[in-house]
């Protein structure tokens, strides 16, 4: 079965509870709809209000309700890798974010999502407000903010290019034999980006380099497309480059991140051991 939204505008006609009026529609079992629910593919529109997922089978529907279905089977069945809290500061949360997850849900679903998992490990009790994101094909450390000025001062300090991000990357080629200086200033999308880094070391067995770099500025794939366009892209990476195959996918973590608390807690630094990935 391929992907599919259904959509209904409740009326009178319609059975009273969502999960009863999709089902009536859609022809889908009631337990499909309840998990399609459970894992965030439904989203309930009241008049003069915003979509919001809708978990709630048993929810009473009213007159102008809108119910949208965003049925991907292949992604419902997906079992997520499952990220791990790395320090709980109170005010925001650091946790490694594994290579396959996404750091947001989409309207097929957000079990697959960071942000879901953060909801469900402080069992609700804490709201979430995601400030940065790393792209789903790579893993590493992502600040996640639990209250609305926390997120603001922190997004201040992204935005400001005060918070420390430094990856560990493996690229294909020898960028020792590169005329390369260790930054690389190509704009991206029309807009300004630089991405730095330093040479760790290269592998002649399998004909790449270890870098560790550090981005400047927060462009879409940044380092991805940077490395790709001087010639060396990153090692597993699906969209950017060409000869860069790798059975262990995506060989880009951001192990370290850096920054002063806006919160009061001074100097916070995280770092993720690497060596593993870096043999």
């Amino acid at each position: 079965m391929t992907a599919t939204l259904h959509e209904l505008t409740f009326d009178p006609t319609c059975p009273a509870t969502a999960c009863d009026a999709l089902a009536a529609r859609t022809g889908l079992s009631k337990s499909s709809i309840k998990q399609a629910m459970i894992k965030g593919a439904v989203w309930l529109r009241r008049p003069k209000s915003k979509a919001r997922r809708l978990r709630k089978a048993t929810t009473i529907l009213k007159h102008g309700d809108t119910l949208q279905l965003y049925y991907d089977p292949t992604i419902l069945a997906v079992s997520p890798p499952i990220a791990d809290c790395f320090r709980d500061l109170g005010h925001y949360t650091i946790w490694f974010k594994p290579a396959g997850l996404l750091t947001q849900g989409t309207r097929y679903g957000d079990h697959c999502s960071l942000a879901r998992q953060v909801e469900q490990y402080f069992k609700m009790k804490r709201k979430v407000f995601l400030v940065h994101r790393i792209d789903r094909e790579a893993s590493g450390l992502v600040i996640v903010a639990h209250n609305q000025p926390a997120a603001a001062k922190i997004s201040a300090l992204f935005r400001k290019n005060l918070i420390e991000k430094e990856y560990a990357v493996w690229v294909r080629g020898n960028l020792t034999q590169s005329p390369s200086d260790g930054h690389i200033g190509l704009d991206l999308d029309g807009k300004t980006a630089l991405t730095r880094f330093h040479i760790i070391r290269y592998d002649p067995d399998n004909d790449r380099t270890l870098v560790h770099a550090q981005i400047h500025t927060g462009r879409l794939h940044q380092i991805r497309r940077h490395f790709s366009h001087i010639g060396f892209p990153v090692m597993g990476d699906p969209r950017y480059g060409r000869g860069n195959h790798c059975p262990e996918g995506l060989q880009l973590v951001a192990f370290r991140i850096a920054l002063d608390c806006p919160l009061g807690n001074g100097r916070i630094e995280a770092n993720i051991n690497v060596e593993g990935f870096e043999t």
